[in-house]
């Protein structure tokens, strides 16, 4: 389940702390940063490619949250010299303007690329595994 060099291994997973460090802050450079140029986005009901799309749509979507927790850890990494793979689990806490409350439980299916030294993103595959909704 975990193959490849350890470093590119450990900056895989710095990778992924680093999106959810930008989710929980709102920080959209950070976010994007952690993507290619030509990245991919999907969600359920949502296709987005290229950088520039994926900010907007991800930005779009954050509005609607006062706070955004978002915890993830990898069940698999697999490195094959400069393109990666790996099945990231995540557990998400949104509150809403509104006061709501919603509980996700998911997971991604991810390619990364190393460009220029760095891991990033090409493709990021999101599956909602179990959702709660409070008022």
């Amino acid at each position: 389940m975990f193959e490849g060099p350890m470093e590119d291994r450990l900056a895989i997973r710095e990778r992924i702390d680093a999106y959810g460090g930008a989710v929980m802050r709102h920080d959209a450079e950070a976010w994007i940063a952690c993507w290619h140029e030509d990245g991919v986005w999907r969600l359920p009901g949502i296709d987005v490619t290229g950088k520039a799309q994926i900010k907007a749509a991800w930005t779009q979507a954050m509005t609607a949250f006062a706070v955004a927790g978002f915890f993830a850890f990898p069940g698999e990494i697999r490195v094959d010299g400069d393109r990666a793979s790996a099945r990231v689990f995540t557990q998400e806490i949104l509150v809403g303007r509104d006061g709501s409350v919603r509980r996700i439980l998911g997971a991604y299916r991810d390619d990364l690329v190393r460009t220029g030294g760095a891991w990033l993103f090409a493709r990021r595959e999101y599956t909602i595994l179990h959702d709660e909704a409070e008022q």
